[in-house]
């Protein structure tokens, strides 16, 4: 059984942007999702994070504006006590016809790879688009919609959510999953 939780990036952890969060001054942070990542690492959690970054591909932001947005969230997360496990993102254009953009698993598979993992037993992955879900359950991951970011407009849909864990955002889905471990 793993104890593991993968994000998704904007919308979750930071703030999203329909015009593409393009540098480290527009990554603006969900402050309760920075907390709630440290709680979930003191709990004995690895975090990873699975993010589609197709500006990257489209041009919109190089390859330095990334890195800095990353360590940005890198430094949040460290001065609350928590810490990644891992940071993977898929910089292709949607057209690009690779296998690492949500909602396909690559990503995933990347994170299994470097965490060494056998597989996703007992593992969620926690997003706000239906096609984050889609990469968690096609490797067995638990699927989680929070309602920040996209997620409302995601539930309002009601598409292939039958299996879906929903919470308003990352910090009360920490706060239960905390709770569930206490009470096991």
């Amino acid at each position: 059984m793993n104890k593991l939780v993968i994000l998704d990036r904007d919308g979750v952890i930071n703030l999203d942007s329909d015009a593409f969060v393009k540098n480290a001054d527009e990554w603006i942070e969900i402050p309760s999702s920075i907390s709630a990542i440290a709680r979930l690492y003191k709990a004995g959690y690895q975090i990873a994070v699975a993010t589609n970054q197709s500006g990257l591909g489209r041009g919109y932001f190089s390859a330095e504006d990334l890195e800095a947005m990353h360590e940005k969230m890198v430094r949040l997360v460290e001065a609350e006590g928590g810490q990644f496990a891992s940071i993977r993102f898929c910089p292709h254009h949607p057209e690009a016809g690779c296998d690492c953009r949500k909602p396909l698993s690559g990503l995933l598979d990347q994170i299994k790879a470097e965490l060494s993992l056998d597989n996703f037993d007992g593992a969620y992955m926690v997003g706000d688009s239906l096609r984050d879900l889609q990469a968690g359950e096609g490797r067995g991951c638990k699927a989680v919609l929070v309602k920040t970011g996209k997620g409302e407009k995601t539930l309002a849909k009601n598409e292939g959510l039958e299996n879906a864990l929903v919470f308003e955002n990352l910090a009360e889905f920490t706060d239960w999953l905390l709770d569930q471990a206490q009470n096991a």
